[in-house]
């Protein structure tokens, strides 16, 4: 198969987060071949039931890790093309990607080379799940090259993310009578209006924090004064996020209760000579491995522009520069790591 159908068969294997088994399987079964043929190893790193990552390495020292997720975010929907694009979910983040990877270890297994893994990881939508688990097993390698859509620019830093439930309580009364409630949606509503005109940071690099509210819920009926309400909030951070979180904490204070979910901090990474670079505002699994997988890159082919919408495609001239470029950064970070032991 060539990248366009390796692509096109990944992205036809629904992997909608917690559901990653088939197409890890299918993967493990694809690696296991080429491990076969050119005297390598792979293995399957349980992460829970049913959920696992897929290793693959050639040659020690282990120098170079390519490395992206299998989980997609929903709803699914199979893969076509045209004359200059593949569509379908995960089109872009990430089947294309895992496929381009696969296909520069490829060439570079046929060239002789050696020193190299990949490494594919579920839950990178939700939680981070298999990278973080992967931080428990690191393998020894020296750089990792993330993939994520940048249009195969290397990205010089990325933003992190802080988010939060929101959670108002009040008392049920009827609506004709609000004195006799209290009502949790006016709360939920007053905080929410408070914390969107906070200050945020602004980087030099990664540009101004921003703040999303993205879900509303609560009450019982609409004459009834609303007993509870509850929205998610998510922050981008651009650095550190201890001022931030005060300010939501005052806004919140005495009104609403805060439910930290999850944090995320931000990135600056760096480049590789005659490699265009960019700066992007997503949040990657690259925290998540801790430096235990060695020193991050971030690049892939594909818009985050059209990742996570029902119009999700990626160039078929991306894909096929891509697998060029993760031969060279792999080259020349093999390169370099051989200097650094002398």
């Amino acid at each position: 198969m060539d990248v366009f159908e390796l692509t096109r068969v990944l992205v036809d294997i629904e992997s909608i987060t917690n559901n990653e088994e088939r197409v890890g399987n299918y993967l493990y079964d694809y690696l296991d071949e080429l491990a076969a043929r050119f005297e390598g190893r792979v293995e399957r790193i349980e992460v829970e039931p049913r959920r696992f990552n897929v290793f693959a390495q050639w040659g020690e020292p282990l120098a170079v890790t390519l490395s992206t997720h299998m989980d997609t975010v929903p709803p699914f929907f199979i893969s076509r093309e045209d004359d200059e694009q593949i569509w379908g979910r995960g089109a872009c983040d990430t089947k294309g990607i895992i496929a381009a990877m696969i296909k520069a270890v490829e060439a570079m297994l046929d060239a002789g080379e050696r020193g190299f893994g990949l490494l594919f990881v579920v839950g990178e939508e939700r939680t981070s799940a298999g990278a973080y688990r992967a931080a428990q097993t690191p393998r020894g390698s020296r750089y990792i090259v993330n993939g994520e859509p940048t249009e195969n620019r290397l990205a010089l830093g990325s933003k992190g993310a802080l988010r939060y439930e929101v959670v108002a309580t009040g008392k049920m009364a009827h609506s004709a009578y609000p004195e006799l409630g209290d009502s949790a949606i006016h709360k939920l509503i007053d905080v929410l209006a408070e914390m969107r005109h906070i200050p945020l940071p602004v980087d030099t690099l990664l540009g101004p924090s921003t703040l999303n509210i993205g879900t509303l819920s609560g009450g019982r009926a609409p004459n009834v004064v609303a007993d509870e309400a509850r929205a998610d909030i998510m922050i981008r951070l651009v650095g550190d996020s201890g001022e931030t979180k005060k300010a939501l904490a005052a806004a919140a204070e005495g009104r609403a209760e805060l439910r930290e979910v999850i944090e995320i901090p931000a990135l600056h990474l760096n480049s590789v000579d005659g490699i265009e670079t960019t700066v992007v505002a997503f949040t990657t699994d690259i925290p998540a491995f801790g430096g235990q997988w060695g020193e991050p890159f971030l690049i892939g082919p594909g818009s985050i522009h059209v990742a996570h919408t029902l119009e999700e495609r990626v160039s078929k001239q991306q894909l096929l520069e891509a697998v060029q470029i993760y031969r060279r950064m792999v080259k020349h970070l093999c390169r370099r790591e051989s200097k650094q032991a002398f």
